[in-house]
């Protein structure tokens, strides 16, 4: 690991704001970069017409596009308004895997999530994606409640 690199994992919840504002602190003391990443479920599982596939990519460059411009973009100005130098990426797939890819592509020392605080049976049944991550991610990951 090359350099100081934190990603960064946001949803638009408000677990993710707090995962924001504490990423904030610890990359203005430390001078690391911080890599935002959002992850749109997606699953390439699924036997479509040539006509449904035409659709599901608009589909996926619209939520790409709303992704940026409600989640991402917000968080990159208000890391960059603290001085802190940013990148992003926004992605389809499963968000634990595609999490620790991320992480492996830059290089990251740790990932930072929000705990949404989901409870119940799909928490039971499920997982969460911070709780995958911490059993799965091949670096640390540090869950702000």
């Amino acid at each position: 690991m090359s350099e100081n690199v934190i990603l960064l994992a946001i949803d638009g919840s408000t677990g993710a704001e707090r995962a924001l504002a504490h990423t904030r602190r610890r990359a203005e003391l430390g001078g690391a970069k911080v890599v935002v990443a959002y992850v749109i479920e997606w699953s390439p599982y699924s036997f479509n017409t040539p006509e449904e596939n035409a659709e599901r990519h608009s589909r996926r460059e619209s939520e790409i596009a709303k992704a940026h411009d409600s989640v991402i973009g917000p968080a990159l100005s208000y890391l960059t308004d603290g001085g802190i130098v940013v990148d992003s990426i926004v992605r389809h797939g499963n968000p634990t895997e595609t999490l620790i890819a991320v992480a492996k592509e830059t290089s990251a020392a740790q990932i930072v999530i929000g705990r949404r605080g989901q409870s119940g049976l799909k928490s039971l049944i499920f997982g969460s994606v911070a709780g995958n991550l911490i059993q799965t991610a091949p670096v640390p990951v540090m869950v702000v409640p």
